[in-house]
């Protein structure tokens, strides 16, 4: 829980123009990576949440000499990795998901690595049996501790070939921190290929890696003696990005968000366009307006990149209680994502959440055994309530449903957003929202 609260007169358009930075699924990665090489590592276009603050945190304990260039610039000196203490890593780690990426380069430079309880959003249950599966594989000795897991490298990591039982965007990133430095060649088959996967890829390409991203989600690494530091810019953060679309959109505004790239954003934009949102595709971004005209229906259905992201649905949910008729979202990469749905009622919206799923014959996304399904019958006017934000993405839809609804709304435990939303108060405060803040 965190003290943070703010206060939002709702039913006023946002209008203006806001930026977004670097991924906060990317930079945080990113900063791990630098733990891999022999000199020090320079990434630009750093957001400036909490989460990257947590990762910082991380490898200052192991030693990563960190220090801040001009605006956005972090520099990143690996030259002196050393052994942190447990209690010292679970007091940084306890907020976070992030150490258990830290295993393969730690091991790779000290041979053990020690990963406390992981923390997070609570929106699944998050095994992360396909991460200790796949360091198996590469020859760890795993110990599960009361405090947390243990891992040795005794014989060092060699190469393997690794299936993934499902694209696992936290389990390919492991892979490739891991394969880069291990003797011999990997292959994993049924890899993530998002965006911020690719530009993980890129940044260990100038470190020294050689990896190949074959067809159908095949990646293959030949591992190296050595890697060195990288200077690299970090892709902008489309799911930041698809967030102010939706609040535009929800709120009958007009924002413009520097820094957005279409070509990430395609699956996100033909949803958008479908419900009846406006965009315009500019040289330094993207414009998200509502015209005015009724709202559109949708079925989406979440998926692995290029699919839907799940990211993406929770903001979305928030301008669909205004479409007129019954869209249907079909939550296929998390089991309890859809929780968020009940604050939303207690504000005017009218969503039934299916904890089973449905079936539809026009799906095109693979059903999983653990999928949810909303089911939204709009329009419903939206109305002030108090809510307690819960994750991080659904914590954003709540501050989206109080800017459009009508009234006084209340919404603690805001703390969780800064996770990964740069700067929001600023830019609520830029596309004129009317509140007061409490820190």
């Amino acid at each position: 829980m965190t003290s943070d609260e703010i206060i939002i007169n709702g039913g006023r358009p946002l209008r203006g123009r806001i930026e977004v930075r670097g991924a906060k699924n990317l930079a945080t990665k990113a900063m791990v990576a630098a733990l891999l090489g022999k000199k020090k590592s320079v990434l630009r276009n750093v957001p400036n949440i909490s989460d990257v603050r947590v990762v910082a945190g991380l490898l200052a304990l192991h030693g990563v000499l960190i220090t801040r260039g001009k605006n956005d610039e972090w520099i990143l000196d690996p030259s002196n990795v050393e052994v942190a203490h447990a209690p010292d890593i679970d007091a940084h780690a306890g907020s976070s998901r992030i150490p258990i990426l830290f295993c393969g380069p730690l091991l790779h430079r000290l041979g053990e690595a020690f990963i406390p309880d992981l923390g997070g959003c609570r929106i699944g249950d998050r095994p992360i049996d396909f991460h200790l599966d796949a360091l198996r594989e590469f020859g760890a000795v795993i110990e599960k501790l009361p405090s947390g897991i243990s891992l040795t490298a005794p014989n060092g990591l060699h190469g393997a070939n690794i299936e993934l039982p499902y694209p696992s965007v936290g389990a390919t990133e492991q892979v490739l921190l891991t394969a880069v430095l291990a003797k011999g060649q990997t292959e994993l088959r049924n890899a993530a290929i998002e965006p911020e996967i690719v530009d993980l890829i890129c940044i260990l390409q100038k470190m020294g890696a050689i990896i190949t991203i074959e067809a159908n989600r095949v990646i293959f690494i030949e591992g190296v003696e050595e890697l060195g530091g990288y200077n690299h810019k970090a892709i902008f953060d489309r799911n930041e990005a698809a967030s102010w679309a939706a609040a535009a959109l929800a709120t009958k505004g007009d924002i413009m968000v520097g820094g957005a790239r279409q070509e990430d954003m395609m699956t996100f934009l033909n949803a958008y366009r479908k419900i009846g949102g406006q965009f315009e595709v500019l040289d330094d971004g993207i414009r998200f307006w509502h015209d005015g005209e009724a709202l559109k229906p949708v079925i989406i259905e979440t998926d692995v990149h290029p699919g839907f992201m799940t990211d993406w649905q929770q903001p979305l949910v928030v301008a669909l209680t205004q479409a007129e008729g019954v869209s249907t979202i079909h939550e296929t990469v998390y089991e309890n994502r859809l929780g968020f749905t009940s604050a939303l009622n207690k504000m005017g919206a009218q969503i039934v959440v299916h904890e089973q799923g449905l079936d539809d014959g026009q799906r095109r996304v693979m059903r999983r055994e653990f999928e949810q399904a909303a089911v939204i019958t709009g329009p419903t006017p939206l109305h002030g309530a108090e809510v307690e934000v819960p994750d991080l993405r659904g914590g954003f839809s709540y501050l989206i449903a109080a800017l459009a609804a009508e009234g006084q709304s209340k919404i603690t435990n805001l703390g969780i957003i800064s996770r990964g939303y740069e700067n929001f108060i600023e830019k609520l405060r830029k596309l004129g929202a009317d509140f007061i803040f409490e820190a």
